[in-house]
C-alpha cells in the first residue's frame, strides 16, 4: 500500500495520434486530482514520445512518463505489458486508467495479472472517496440493470478500463508546461509471439466513425426491417451524420455491428442523437444518454425513450423521417 500520490493514464496512441479517450481520462483526471491530490500522469510506450508530450500537457498531465524503443511504435501486447507493469512496480501509483478500447481491453488485464492488482472494466463513471482514499469505479452490471460502484481497498494500484465517450474533453489550453520522465526497459527478452503484418479499416456505406460523430441517427425494431434503414441512411446521408442501430437489430442482423450503440456496442456523445423506433432500453440509454441534445421518433407514448429525450415526437418514424430529410435539405437549399 506505500505508493507514489500519482495517477496515471495511459496514453494510448495509434498511427501517430493520441486515440480520444486518452483526452477524456485526462480531463476526468483534472477533477479527481482536486479531490485526491494526487499528481496526473501519462504513461506513453512509443517509439518517439516527445512527439505527443505537449498535447498530454494541454490537457492535463503534468508529468509523462516516456518509454521510447522501436519495439513500442505499435501496440504488441508483450511489449507494451512488460514495459508498463516494469514502471508501475519501480513507481508505485496509486491509480492507473485505461481506455476501454480494443488496446485497453487487452493491455489493462495482463498488467493487473503482472503487478498482482484489481481491475474494474469497463467504468463510465469515476469519483475519489477523499476519506477512504479509494477510487470509486462505477459501471454496468447484470447486463446493465444495475450500476455497481466498486472499489479495492486493499491492494495498489487501483485499475479501470473506461468507455470512450464518457466524459467531456477539457483542453485547458495550447501552450500547458509538464515534466517528461525518459525511462528504460529492456524488451530484448521478450518472446515475440505475435507481430503487426497489416491495418485493414473497415469499409462502409455511411463511413463517418460512431465515436467521433457530431450527428448520430440510429434505427431500432421500429425500422420495421433491414431493407428500411435506408430511411436512416438517407437522413443521415443529408445531415453529414453517422448510422447508429440498436442491438436488436444487430443481433437480427439487420446492420453491422459496427453501428452499435449501447453497453454492448459503442459509447457515444454526439452534439445531436436521433434516435428512430428505438424504445430506450438500459442498455441503449448506457451508450447514448450523454448526448448533448437527444431527439426521440417512436410510435409509443410510453417508450423510455422519452424519458431522456430533450425532444419526443410520437409517431410512425416512416412518415417522420422522411419529412425531417425534406426540411433539412429545404434549409440547405436556402
Amino acid at each position: 500500500m506505500s505508493t507514489t500520490k500519482e495517477l496515471w493514464v495511459f496514453a494510448e496512441q495509434r498511427e501517430g495520434k493520441i486515440a480520444g479517450v486518452v483526452q477524456e481520462l485526462l480531463s476526468q483526471g483534472q477533477l479527481l486530482y482536486e479531490k485526491s491530490g494526487f499528481t496526473l500522469c501519462a504513461v506513453l510506450p512509443s517509439a518517439n514520445g516527445a512527439d505527443f508530450c505537449q498535447e498530454l500537457y494541454n490537457f492535463g498531465a503534468k508529468k509523462v512518463y516516456t518509454i521510447d524503443d522501436p519495439k513500442l511504435a505499435d501496440y504488441q501486447n508483450d511489449y507494451y505489458s512488460r514495459a508498463i507493469a516494469q514502471l508501475i512496480n519501480e513507481k508505485k501509483p496509486e491509480i492507473v486508467l485505461y481506455g476501454a478500447t480494443t488496446i485497453g481491453r487487452s493491455l489493462a488485464p495482463t498488467v493487473a495479472v503482472m503487478v498482482d492488482a484489481g481491475l474494474t472494466a469497463d467504468c463510465t463513471e469515476l469519483d475519489f472517496d477523499v476519506e477512504a482514499g479509494n477510487l470509486l469505479q462505477t459501471r454496468p452490471a447484470f447486463g446493465g440493470n444495475i450500476m455497481a460502484t466498486i472499489i479495492c481497498p486493499n491492494h495498489r494500484p487501483q485499475m479501470s478500463t473506461v468507455r470512450s465517450n464518457v466524459f467531456k474533453k477539457n483542453k485547458i489550453s495550447d501552450s500547458e508546461t509538464g515534466e517528461q520522465v525518459a525511462y528504460s526497459v529492456d524488451l530484448s527478452g521478450v518472446p515475440e509471439r505475435m507481430r503487426r503484418l497489416e491495418t485493414v479499416h473497415e469499409a462502409d456505406s455511411n463511413s463517418i466513425d460512431l465515436n467521433a460523430a457530431q450527428f448520430i441517427v440510429s434505427g431500432g425494431r421500429g425500422v420495421g426491417k433491414p431493407e428500411n434503414f435506408k430511411i436512416i441512411y438517407d437522413l443521415a446521408a443529408e445531415m453529414g451524420a453517422a448510422v447508429g442501430a440498436s442491438r436488436a437489430t444487430v443481433d437480427a442482423g439487420w446492420i453491422s455491428h459496427h453501428h452499435q450503440v449501447g453497453q454492448t456496442g459503442k459509447t457515444v456523445c454526439p452534439v445531436v442523437y436521433i434516435a428512430c423506433g428505438i424504445s430506450g432500453a438500459i442498455q441503449h440509454l448506457a451508450g447514448m444518454q450523454s448526448s448533448d441534445m437527444i431527439i426521440a421518433i417512436n410510435k409509443d407514448p410510453d417508450a423510455p425513450i422519452f424519458d431522456v429525450a430533450d425532444f419526443g415526437l410520437i409517431g410512425d418514424l416512416h412518415e417522420i423521417v422522411p419529412e425531417f430529410q425534406k426540411q433539412i435539405a429545404a434549409a440547405k437549399a436556402s
